[in-house]
């Protein structure tokens, strides 16, 4: 299942300054009890700026400590190689790398390039997308069609029992590409935080 623009966007007052504080002081002696999770997104289009503070709440509510660049204080003003070399930093250091994986995050170089760091360095355990298209559009117009099928992606899955008998409550779910045998392993978005 592919997002529409709108799912994450919230009615409840998210405190960003305490995101913010959280993030200007993310130290790896500061987030030891905690998941730590870099989430990738464009940050230049208001719309997908409200997407990421549903899925910021998202993520907290859950147990999480979320960075995202845009609020990082040790960020130089202007962009340059300092501020690629911060990025790949902390994308190493965190536990979980999330894009945020929009029509506009696709077409960027910097998600793109955030995201093959991440691949480097999280592996197919510790990414995820979650995939976000227009409203109105059908899943196959989605343009990032290429990520879903090598990548995790972050499904909500109403309550249900597979063929096995195993039984799924409601929630969000990380969710692997379909293997070889046609096999397709989900995970509750907070026991994969825990992984």
């Amino acid at each position: 299942m592919i997002f529409e623009r709108g799912h994450f966007k919230t009615n409840k007052f998210v405190n960003l300054n305490e995101s913010i504080r959280e993030t200007r002081t993310f130290s790896k002696s500061k987030t030891e009890y905690k998941p730590t999770v870099f989430i990738s997104h464009k940050h230049s289009d208001i719309e997908d700026q409200e997407e990421v503070k549903g899925i910021l709440e998202i993520f907290e509510e859950l147990g999480a400590k979320v960075y995202i660049d845009s609020m990082d204080n040790n960020m130089p003003d202007e962009t340059s190689g300092e501020t690629a070399l911060r990025i790949k930093e902390v994308i190493k250091y965190t536990k979980k790398f999330v894009l945020v994986a929009t029509e506009k995050a696709i077409e960027s170089y910097w998600c793109n390039w955030e995201l093959g760091i991440g691949d480097t360095h999280k592996y197919i355990d510790n990414i995820a997308i979650i995939p976000i298209k227009e409203k109105g559009e059908r899943d196959s117009q989605y343009k990032g069609n290429e990520y879903l099928q090598i990548y995790p992606i972050i499904e909500y899955n109403k309550a249900f029992t597979n063929k096995h008998g195993h039984h799924f409550i409601e929630g969000y779910y990380v969710c692997k590409p379909k293997n070889k045998d046609g096999i397709r392993y989900i995970t509750l978005l907070k026991e994969w935080l825990k992984q």
